[in-house]
């Protein structure tokens, strides 16, 4: 078998067709259903992993429905690589497969719960097993998408999706990026320098790379910010002599908690919950998208009001030029709700750039989060000058001649549901 496929081409995670004179023909199996070809010709393949030994074994996809007699359990499967019309009734000691039992029984139980049903009918209705069938081909749709997030990303926390509220799948239009995006016409500056220094934190060498603005570190040895919002933190770059540990590279080290993409239950849309506990004070996320002008955004803003969502950052730490759409090209924070009672606080980053028109969005935590709770930000955040715990972090600080902080440009209803909620954000 594996010989008969190399005189018809290269084989890969989607399989290439004849090569003929240099010219390739797509195929239109994928691997999958290439291998069950296999399996059902009785044909073995090294590249496939189809071989004497396991030539009988076909992979369950999902269960699509369920009888059982007085002896016996049986299921109706649908086997990976095969159509629909190839679904086989088996019994249950002949399945291999406890987590997709477990998950069926799961969708089983809550359905026959939304019908007032307590018990498991020895033969299920059709409407149920619609629901299930529809249920697995969703979940099967958000594992896929849930693969491509995580060959995406760049940084080490790993994305997980979910949705228990309805049939909401990945969506259209969206592609995951790690950084900006430049748009036409735009210009990132690198830096010219970098710092000299042998320990940033305890010996820094004319303020290491803070010291070009005369601003202290930003960071404690554990990586937590201790400087204000509305501050800026300038972290060494790739002109610094000092390595990938110092303690002065926070943002540019990327995500670092494992996070969820979760349909909410109060029609607030996708939102973003944390797998893992955060300490306060301590880097989450960066709001990256494609950075456009003030006047492509304006435009912009006036097609997304009517879709009564936006995606509009705009970058007004010195002056109101430039703005970031993560609309269409964005990271997870592409999925953060707002909130007027937030636990992430938005801070403006230099790293590599220092065209102080066009910082980078970093989210840090304003409080302990605990694992399972869901991030969220203040989509028009101002800094409180009363707020002393801020004060604490900085007492050198002075709020005269502060620059703004970034905020999302939305003109929506709030649903957010907190205590102080200001309903509308205009």
């Amino acid at each position: 078998m594996a010989e008969n496929l190399k005189a018809s081409g290269t084989i890969g995670g989607h399989l290439n067709g004849a090569v003929v004179s240099g010219c390739g023909v797509p195929c239109k199996m994928s691997w999958e259903e290439l291998e069950a070809l296999c399996r059902m010709e009785r044909l073995q393949c090294k590249q496939l992993g189809v071989s004497r030994a396991n030539i009988n074994e076909y992979e369950v996809e999902f269960l699509c429905d369920y009888k059982k007699s007085k002896e016996e359990e049986f299921y109706l499967v649908k086997w990976r690589g095969f159509p629909d019309s190839q679904n086989t009734w088996e019994p249950k000691k002949n399945l291999k497969c406890r987590i997709l039992m477990k998950q069926f029984h799961l969708d089983l139980e809550k359905e026959l719960m939304r019908h007032k049903r307590r018990s498991t009918p020895k033969k299920l209705d059709k409407e149920v097993v619609s629901f299930l069938t529809q249920k697995a081909k969703h979940r099967q749709s958000l594992q896929r998408w849930e693969a491509h997030l995580n060959q995406t990303r760049n940084h080490p926390g790993r994305i997980f999706v979910m949705n228990e509220v309805d049939f909401e799948g990945p969506p259209k239009n969206f592609t995951y990026i790690n950084n900006y995006k430049v748009g036409q016409g735009i210009v990132l500056d690198e830096m010219a320098v970098g710092c000299e220094c042998k320990n940033c934190l305890e010996e820094p060498v004319n303020g290491c790379c803070p010291g070009a603005s005369l601003h202290r570190m930003a960071y404690n040895e554990k990586g937590q910010v201790r400087v204000r919002a509305g501050k800026p933190i300038y972290e060494c770059n790739t002109q610094c002599s000092c390595g990938p540990d110092c303690p002065n590279r926070v943002v540019q080290k990327g995500i670092q908690f494992d996070l969820c993409i979760f349909k909410t239950e109060n029609g607030r849309g996708w939102g973003v919950r944390t797998l893992q506990h955060i300490k306060k004070n301590t880097f989450v996320m960066e709001y990256v998208g494609e950075i456009i002008t003030t006047d492509e955004a304006e435009r912009r803003g006036h097609v997304y009001d009517r879709q009564g969502s936006t995606y509009l950052f705009d970058l007004d730490y010195v002056e109101d030029v430039y703005t970031v759409d993560a609309a269409h090209q964005g990271n997870i924070s592409h999925f953060v709700n707002h909130s007027c009672d937030p636990n992430l606080q938005v801070f403006n980053v230099f790293i590599d750039n220092i065209d102080e028109r066009l910082p980078r969005i970093a989210l840090f935590s304003t409080r302990s989060i605990r694992a399972g709770e869901e991030l969220t930000f203040d989509y028009k955040m101002q800094i409180d000058p009363m707020d002393t715990e801020s004060t604490k972090m900085d007492s050198s600080f002075s709020l005269a001649g502060l620059p703004s902080s970034p905020k999302k440009r939305i003109r929506v209803e709030c649903r957010c549901g907190s205590e102080p909620c200001r309903k509308y954000l205009f």
